[in-house]
């Protein structure tokens, strides 16, 4: 799952790749939000990525796309 994290006063988002399901990210996601601490996440090469919570913007959660390389010919 793709994740975009905007924060505060930050010119641009964070962008990982979490290897989470979509349930267990949001999960995590609320459990920080709730707790009010920091928000930890792992990417899929085993960085962790930290934020304080009450300097998060939004967060947006997306499913990967799997780019297709080459050219189509229609008939």
């Amino acid at each position: 799952m793709e994740v975009k994290i905007g924060v505060q006063y930050a010119p641009r988002e964070l962008v990982l790749e979490s290897k989470l399901s979509p349930k267990d990210l949001s999960d995590t996601i609320e459990q920080a939000v709730k707790d009010g601490g920091v928000l930890r996440l792992e990417d899929e090469k085993g960085r962790q990525v930290m934020v304080p919570v009450e300097k998060i913007a939004y967060i947006e959660v997306a499913a990967t796309n799997v780019r297709s390389v080459g050219f189509t010919v229609d008939a």
